[in-house]
């Protein structure tokens, strides 16, 4: 029986362009490109991993997010994932994390699995609480945060690695698994798998193919939300040192004003 891995993936505004709160105070996603999680681009990789020592797999990535998410999704599939799913609904405006969640875990059921794999936390909102509230929903065991991660005769086993020591964990599946930026680098789409890519399917799914209503997510129905943000102050002009023999005194004087030293 072909083993089923999941990829849960977010579409994230890019952390390196101008980012701005829309009106209701989420992420104005009209202002800013966007792009897949660097960390979720490691969990794409260990699905790909398992999947070739595997005598039979299939890798599904899944996200939740407006149309232009499906961006991330053919990512995903460039670098060697077998299809796809996007859920997308005007309703899921604003969901958070809990919202999220119960999402994610409706089209992980209507999928059909065996394993799932997230990464670590998003590159946006950085909470890392999604694996875990997944396991929950589900009903199976979670082993997050690994380093190294694969599956054989039934079970997952992994290592996670903390600041004092490693620790060798397994579960058996199906289970919920995250992997850190330790994992391994992922690999880069080639030529042949961004064509490939244009083929694999995509099924989208809304709230009604789930069985979900409106009043479960949603910016309104949000357990978090912003109260308030306010724009970074503009960086102040340096102060510059100039040396005429003076200028170490002077460097440690205004370090020393800093409480640097």
């Amino acid at each position: 029986m072909s083993l089923r891995i999941v990829v849960t993936v977010k579409y994230v505004p890019d952390a390196t362009g101008d980012r701005h709160f829309a009106d209701d105070l989420t992420v104005d996603r009209d202002d800013v490109d966007g792009l897949l999680s660097e960390l979720d681009e490691y969990a794409v990789e260990q699905a790909l991993q398992i999947a070739e020592n595997a005598d039979d797999a299939e890798v599904t990535v899944l996200t939740v997010g407006p149309e232009d998410a499906k961006d991330a999704l053919r990512k995903a599939l460039s670098m060697g994932a077998d299809k796809a799913i996007h859920v997308e609904d005007d309703d899921l405006h604003g969901t958070d994390a809990i919202g999220t969640s119960l999402v994610l875990a409706k089209a992980i059921e209507k999928a059909g699995y065996d394993l799932v794999i997230s990464g670590m936390a998003s590159t946006d909102g950085a909470m890392g609480v999604v694996p875990a509230l997944l396991a929950e929903r589900l009903g199976v065991p979670q082993v997050t945060l690994l380093s190294e991660v694969a599956v054989q005769d039934g079970t997952v086993r992994g290592r996670r690695d903390g600041d004092a020591a490693s620790e060798q964990l397994q579960a058996a599946l199906p289970a919920v698994v995250s992997v850190t930026d330790q994992s391994g680098e992922a690999r880069y789409p080639s030529f042949k798998g961004i064509m490939a890519a244009k083929k694999k399917p995509v099924v989208s799914w809304d709230l009604s193919d789930l069985d979900l209503d409106a009043g479960e997510v949603g910016l309104a129905n949000a357990w978090t939300k912003v109260e308030a943000a306010a724009e970074r102050p503009a960086r102040s002009a340096g102060t510059i040192v100039t040396d005429e023999g003076e200028g170490g005194r002077q460097l440690a004087e205004f370090l020393a004003s800093q409480k640097f030293i």
